[in-house]
């Protein structure tokens, strides 16, 4: 997951790059005010999801993978600690009812 986040950070960076050298040059346009800055990051963000979308399909996949199997593993040892505190709950109520 954490090189899926890395890859996605770098498709921002270089789209955010790209943005800032296209509004600084003109090519285009630039914000109202004071909010050039904000402009190029929001064209930047709004350029880099769907490219990070296609580009880094394969690689979400395999980290949505990885989630699965983890929430997988997760509910089993839950499912397994339940199993046996019942068993030591219906031990301890077995011996408190012979006593």
């Amino acid at each position: 997951m954490l090189r899926y986040t890395l890859m996605r950070l770098g498709v921002f960076v270089g789209c955010l790059v790209v943005v800032w050298g296209a509004v600084y040059t003109g090519i285009a346009p630039r914000g109202l005010g004071n909010s050039n800055g904000l402009w190029v990051v929001l064209l930047a963000l709004l350029i880099s999801a769907p490219i990070s979308f296609v580009v880094l399909r394969k690689e979400r996949d395999r980290a949505s993978v990885q989630v699965a199997q983890r929430v997988d593993r997760m509910k089993a040892n839950l499912d397994a600690n339940r199993s046996q505190e019942d068993a030591a709950d219906d031990t301890a109520r077995t011996q408190g009812q012979i006593s």
